[in-house]
């Protein structure tokens, strides 16, 4: 299979076709209104308005399943992110990335772009003390670690990069600069 074969429920429950989004490049992440890395969303818009007009999306996805750190509905969220952060890609539907309820574009893209490490530096480090305590196993597996895992598509579907939430912004837009 490949990216365009999955759906992921929209906010209003609707499912949305990764068809849709062919000849772009996504940039696919799960997201939490109340967590360390939060404040990403600033530069998540920020690349959205950079390059949406050359063919860049977001696929916000919100997940509560890491330390229940998006609790709201996804109402909630959307109002949250358009006040503080003035969003204007769309959240989807909260789900679930890891599990028996992950959704199944989640379970691909971890087969494309498994966990590689959280990097170097404070952020990393404290991480992976609390990652390590939900998972001894963690460095061995492709599931999502934490909030603000992103991962990036190009315009022919391929799975290209995948960045922890501790990798620098600047990583991430260069990545997807390079697919402009």
């Amino acid at each position: 299979m490949s990216f365009y074969d999955y759906t992921v429920p929209a906010a209003d429950g609707s499912e949305i076709s990764m068809k849709a989004y062919e000849g772009k490049v996504v940039l696919v992440v799960n997201t939490a209104t109340g967590c360390g890395f939060t404040p990403q969303y600033e530069p998540i818009e920020d690349m959205y308005e950079k390059y949406h007009d050359r063919g860049l999306e977001v696929l916000d996805i919100p997940c509560n399943q890491f330390a229940g750190q998006a609790p709201g509905s996804d109402d909630e969220i959307h109002e949250f992110c358009t006040l503080h952060y003035n969003t204007k890609f769309p959240q989807m539907k909260k789900s679930d990335v890891n599990g028996e309820n992950q959704l199944e574009l989640y379970r691909f893209l971890k087969q494309e772009q498994g966990f590689q490490g959280l990097g170097k530096g404070l952020k990393a480090t404290g991480l992976s003390l609390v990652v390590k305590k939900i998972d001894k196993d963690y460095k061995n597996n492709p599931d999502i670690k934490w909030n603000f895992t992103k991962f990036v598509v190009d315009r022919n579907g391929n799975v290209v990069a995948r960045f922890e939430p501790t990798a620098k912004k600047e990583e991430v837009e260069k990545c997807v600069a390079s697919l402009m």
